[in-house]
Order: C-alpha cells, then sequence, then structure tokens
C-alpha cells in the first residue's frame, strides 16, 4: 500500500537542490573553515555564503546569524544566555502555556535556580492576549520568550503586538519560528523581534543545523567555550556540510514559500472539507483563520487517536505533538487551549508539506472515514 507523509511539522524531508549542495562540501570542499589555505577558503566562503542566504530570508545582516545545531540549542542559548547576562538587572521571564519544551524546559530549569517565570494562558484557539503580556511585565523582567506559531496547532500568535509593548519597556524579545520559517513571512524587523529562532529539518534541510538571528548590538554570554567560531558566541568546528544545505533551502523557500502556501493551503482547506463532507464529527484545533497554512488538526468525537493512526499505519500523522508521540497523556497544548480530556486524546495533526499532492489528500480522507465507520458498529472505541 502506498506510504503517505503528512507529517510535516515533525520534520521534512531534505530538498534535492540542499543534498546537491551537502554533496559539494562532503566531496571537494571538505576543509576546516578556520585553515588559511584553499581547501579552508573555499569551505569559509560556504558558510558565510549560507550566512548571507538564511539572512536574506529573514531580512536581517548576515552578521545577525549565528548556525547551531538546531532549534532547541537556539531557544536555549537565548533563554540560559540572557538569564546570565542580565541577572543584576532582573530575574523575570515571561512565556506562555503552549511553548515547545525547547523553551518551556530551560525555564522550568531557570526556576529551580532563582529565577521567575511567568506562563501566561492562552483562549480557545491558542492566542496569547498582548494585553496579558502586558499586565505581567514587572520591573524585574528581563525576558519575553513567545513562539511564532504552534507546532501543534499550527497557530500563529501575535508577535508584531508583543514585540511593541517589549520595546516599549525595554525588554528583550525571543520568538521560536522553527514551525513559520519559510511557511510565511518572517522578516524580523516587521516582527520587531531581537532573537528568532530556526530549526533546519523543519525547512527542507538535515536534521542536526539551525541558526538564532540575534540582533546586532545585543551581547549575551555563551553556553559554551572553546575558539572563536561564530564570532565566538558559539564555538566549534562549523557543521559545515548541513548549513550549506540549511542556505540553499532558504533560497529556495525565499523564491517560492507563497507559491508553496498558496497551494498547501488549497490541499489543507480540501482535507478539512473532505473529513466533514464524509459524516465525520470532527472539532477543529486551532485559529480559522490565524493559522499556518500547511497545519490541521482536528479532534475526532469519540476516536482515540493513538488507535486510529494504529489502523492507518501508511498513512504518517501525529497524535497530537510528535515530541509526544506514544503518549496517552493529553497533549498541555490543546488542554491550555480548554479542550476536554477526550478532545484531547482523540486530536490528529495533519501537517501538509511541498510533496503533498491532491490524491493523498482524497486518499486519506477516504481511509480515515473506512476505518472509523467499519469500527463503530462493533461498538470499538478507536
Amino acid at each position: 500500500m502506498k506510504r503517505i507523509y503528512l507529517d510535516y511539522n515533525a520534520t521534512t524531508p531534505v530538498h534535492p537542490f540542499s543534498i546537491r549542495e551537502m554533496r559539494k562540501y562532503e566531496e571537494k570542499y571538505f576543509g576546516n573553515p578556520s585553515s588559511g589555505h584553499w581547501f579552508g577558503i573555499k569551505t569559509k566562503e560556504g558558510v558565510e555564503k549560507a550566512r548571507e542566504k538564511v539572512a536574506s530570508l529573514l531580512g536581517c545582516s548576515p552578521e545577525e546569524i549565528i548556525f547551531t545545531s538546531g532549534g532547541t540549542e537556539s531557544n536555549n542559548y537565548v533563554i540560559l544566555g540572557t538569564a546570565r547576562t542580565f541577572r543584576k538587572k532582573g530575574n523575570h521571564i515571561i512565556t506562555t502555556a503552549i511553548e515547545h519544551p525547547a523553551v518551556l524546559n530551560p525555564c522550568r530549569y531557570l526556576e529551580k535556580n532563582g529565577y521567575e517565570v511567568t506562563y501566561l494562558p492562552v483562549d480557545k484557539y491558542g492566542l496569547v492576549s498582548p494585553e496579558d503580556v502586558e499586565k505581567a511585565v514587572k520591573p524585574s523582567t528581563i525576558l519575553i520568550t513567545v513562539m511564532h506559531a504552534n507546532n501543534e496547532t499550527g497557530t500563529i500568535e501575535p508577535i508584531t503586538e508583543i514585540s511593541g509593548i517589549a520595546r516599549k519597556r525595554n525588554i528583550l524579545f525571543h520568538t521560536d519560528a522553527a514551525q513559520s520559517v519559510g511557511k510565511i513571512p518572517t522578516r524580523v524587523n516587521k516582527l520587531g523581534v531581537d532573537f528568532l529562532s530556526i530549526a533546519g529539518h523543519k525547512l527542507y534541510a538535515p536534521k542536526g543545523v539551525g541558526a538564532l538571528f540575534m540582533r546586532k548590538g545585543i551581547k549575551i554570554e555563551p553556553l559554551m567555550f572553546g575558539a572563536g567560531h561564530e564570532r565566538g558566541l558559539r564555538p566549534g568546528t562549523e557543521n559545515v556540510i548541513e548549513i550549506a544545505a540549511l542556505g540553499k533551502s532558504c533560497e529556495i523557500l525565499e523564491k517560492t514559500m507563497r507559491e508553496n502556501s498558496e497551494r498547501i493551503k488549497k490541499l489543507r482547506d480540501r482535507l478539512y472539507e473532505g473529513l466533514i463532507h464524509a459524516g465525520l464529527k470532527i472539532k477543529l484545533n486551532g485559529s480559522p483563520e490565524k493559522r499556518l497554512p500547511n497545519t490541521l488538526n482536528v479532534s475526532f468525537t469519540g476516536v482515540d487517536s493513538h488507535e486510529l493512526l494504529k489502523r492507518i499505519p501508511h498513512i504518517a500523522v501525529s497524535a497530537g505533538s510528535a515530541c509526544h508521540s506514544g503518549s496517552k497523556t493529553p497533549s498541555p497544548v490543546l488542554t491550555a487551549m480548554g479542550a476536554s480530556c477526550e478532545e484531547a486524546l482523540g486530536a490528529v495533526r495533519f501537517s501538509l508539506g511541498m510533496r503533498t499532492k491532491e490524491e493523498e489528500i482524497d486518499f486519506t480522507v477516504k481511509d480515515i472515514k473506512n476505518v472509523i465507520q467499519r469500527e463503530r458498529p462493533a461498538r470499538r472505541r478507536l
């Protein structure tokens, strides 16, 4: 049976052009970027070209891009680095209840070490209120960190409004944009952020590479110490092969993002409408409008999503977030949005991408309909 991949928010396939770019640095330009001879110079040029491509997608200066191992490292770098650097100024951080564990867990670590963290609630659509952010600000607040788009529901947060509050209060502002970069515009000046995190494997680059935008003029303490790589901010010989691939993916997405997003959104809506027309009882999780064009999270009434996934093993989707795959505890994101335990346990996240085809959407609808309707007469709870 044909296998269908609808889990692009978990990870994306590496783009063929990015694979081709990787091979150049595996086979020909293999030198150490810190070496002064030809082999090192050519490799260093590759790293800097990739930096320019990432910066171009974000609308910033190349010198404001720091290459990391991924979104988790970028998030930790900002949260822990800011906490250490500005400890004398204050010890208060503001975030939301629906952040990725790569934000929540560093915040929880800081709480155990004398810091105060405010976890703001969200509404039924998963949106945080800018007014709540402003009310939470204290004289001791040193950082606000709010994700750009949620990995489970795709809800897009009001980043521009929040950044205005942070700027007015002279507070640093970070957004985890792992899910939004390459899908919707993420121009840092328009968003008004001081830091922005990127995960390469969410935008058709390999796993194990990412980037951090850090606005020029900001200085925070590094988490690691070594040689002077990445302007002394992130030591260790650069992951040249994957950095080159990340740059190529950013270059491709800058050119194709609008066209891709429009096509994928139509397929996402076709999937949602197809499930409704199939007579399945579903509830949309997340904002109907302020949502990533590729993401659909729905709860199937009376269905256990993990059991459903077992019966459609040829269709790759997630029961809530891929980071919680295999767990039958209700999604903290959905419960924070007010979903009941049953609704949360019946949630399935479909996330589409470049390779998704119309016939795959139609097959998915048909297969899910057949599985659910076949099981219900036998009174089994999926």
